[in-house]
């Protein structure tokens, strides 16, 4: 596994880019659960039109990428986004779970697997929140994040949905030989950080096992988008968690 390569969080994001400062009233939100004997944050975004007494709405993490929590208020901004359309966010920090700000490359590999088991407790915390139901969750990854959400869901029948912002296939996921859920892929054509050749590799490997898939890949864009791509890309993500997390469908 090629660390810097196939592992880089984002520099612009698909979301904006946003610096670091905190915002007013994220505390508010902010929850904790356990994972690996450390504390694990997670910030909450109620869907649209969600009250806290609700039942069976679906809801998502958001997984940041290598970049950890510097640019912050860019996922945020995207939390709210994908919240305005009447789904719930868990914006985790699962860095916390290797005590880290942002990745140390030099312990990657050890703490991939670390991460991995973070998001499948993260899963646990996100369907026991009030007004969620446990069988309409997705992960929305960005970068590493993205690579996350794929290599959990290769275990993990709990995710029935995957937003993948230019994340790098996972060495090795192809020789799982995994059934993952219903996946869109964005990804700039122009990404020096983690080629485009990913996005379609992930294309043929949903392709080949009949997973249900959308691909759409921004001519000029690099590792994060900017301008039309990224007002294009939040509309897709909302259309397509509509979709895919309207039922409760049975991946196991």
């Amino acid at each position: 596994m090629r660390r810097r390569t196939l592992l880089l969080g984002m520099a612009v994001g698909p979301f904006g880019s946003v610096d670091g400062r905190a915002e007013v009233g994220a505390e508010d939100r902010m929850d904790r659960f356990r994972s690996g004997g450390r504390d694990i944050a997670g910030e909450w975004f109620l869907g649209s039109g969600t009250q806290t007494g609700d039942k069976g709405k679906p809801a998502v993490l958001l997984l940041h990428g290598a970049d950890g929590l510097v640019f912050a208020e860019g996922y945020r901004w995207g939390a709210q986004a994908i919240a305005a359309a009447g789904i719930s966010v868990g914006f985790v920090h699962y860095l916390d779970r290797t005590g880290e700000r942002r990745v140390l490359y030099s312990r990657l590999r050890e703490s991939f697997p670390l991460w991995s088991e973070t998001v499948g407790d993260a899963l646990t915390w996100l369907g026991a929140r009030p007004g969620v139901d446990p069988a309409r969750l997705g992960i929305v990854g960005v970068s590493l994040g993205a690579a996350l959400a794929l290599w959990r869901a290769a275990e993990d029948p709990r995710i029935r949905a995957i937003v993948d912002y230019f994340g790098p296939v996972p060495e090795g996921l192809a020789a799982r030989k995994p059934k993952l859920p219903p996946t869109l892929i964005l990804h700039g054509a122009a990404d020096p950080v983690v080629p485009v050749s990913h996005a379609h590799a992930l294309a043929e490997l949903l392709k080949g096992s009949g997973t249900p898939y959308e691909i759409e890949i921004y001519p000029g864009q690099a590792h994060g988008f900017v301008g039309p791509a990224q007002l294009d890309s939040a509309l897709r993500v909302s259309t397509f968690l509509g979709r895919h997390l309207a039922g409760g469908v049975n991946r196991s």
